[in-house]
């Protein structure tokens, strides 16, 4: 019984039309499938390409400025459309006074080659009130994890007026896997300088919109200064090379599936 049933299948126009014509089909999506996956890969390469000239113009703006010597900030006068990205790198000198009261640390990570001290720390970060107004967020350096709590308060830091001279530093950006601030503690992930301010009791001072990084400090000595990262992470060229491969691969596997499946 089944042959027959097989039989009239095999014998009905109906469904034999059908089967070439979902075959075709399915052909035709296959190949427009690879084709937009050719287009995105090409796509991804180039916008891969462009953002290695953007990283590559920063990088060489970085060394520009690294490389002049240091102005002073300018005066609380001239805040009004304060850019930051003018003094992102730039060398600066500040003159003011510490407030160690208010200290926050900020957890971070330092490699074996950075310094003397390394491995899971904080960054020790305090409100800074310039001599002529205003205040600007001072991160004097790196501290280990089990060294942290006797900077609490400080630890040892400049109480009178003092020059520092270090670097310029846009507020770090946060996203939705920063964790929260812990005020208790006074710890918080990044050093982004809305977030920092609301660790400050009422403040009446404008506060700076970037923060800075103190210089370098003597071998050894805590907070460890000068660790600032001047060197920027630059791999588009390689993942512009990826996608562009892959943009070549895709429609080579289709001409050999289409070969194949002709046969």
């Amino acid at each position: 019984m089944s042959n027959s049933i097989s039989s009239d299948i095999d014998k009905d126009p109906v469904i034999a039309k059908q089967e070439p014509k979902k075959s075709k089909a399915n052909r035709i999506s296959f190949v427009v499938f690879m084709l937009l996956l050719t287009a995105l890969f090409a796509f991804l390469g180039n916008w891969q390409l462009n953002r290695l000239a953007v990283k590559d113009a920063m990088i060489a703006d970085i060394e520009e400025r690294i490389g002049n010597g240091p102005i002073e900030l300018p005066s609380i006068a001239e805040w009004v459309g304060f850019d930051p990205e003018i003094y992102d790198f730039r060398p600066l000198t500040i003159t003011g006074t510490f407030d160690h009261s208010q200290t926050i640390r900020i957890f971070t990570f330092l490699t074996a080659d950075d310094g003397t001290h390394y491995g899971p720390g904080y960054w020790i970060v305090a409100p800074f009130y310039l001599k002529d107004g205003g205040m600007i967020f001072v991160n004097r350096g790196y501290v280990p994890e089990f060294l942290a709590d006797g900077f609490i308060d400080g630890g040892a830091g400049p109480i009178d007026e003092v020059t520092l001279v270090g670097l310029g530093r846009v507020t770090e950006p946060t996203n939705a896997f920063t964790p929260g601030s812990e005020f208790e503690n006074r710890i918080d992930w990044v050093r982004n300088v809305e977030r920092l301010t609301q660790f400050l009791d009422e403040e009446t001072q404008p506060i700076a919109p970037i923060y800075f990084n103190d210089g370098l400090t003597p071998d050894g000595s805590l907070p460890q200064g000068g660790e600032t990262k001047l060197t920027v992470v630059n791999k588009h060229l390689e993942y512009a090379i990826t996608w562009f491969s892959l943009a070549i691969l895709t429609p080579l596997l289709l001409l050999v599936w289409m070969r194949r499946t002709d046969k």
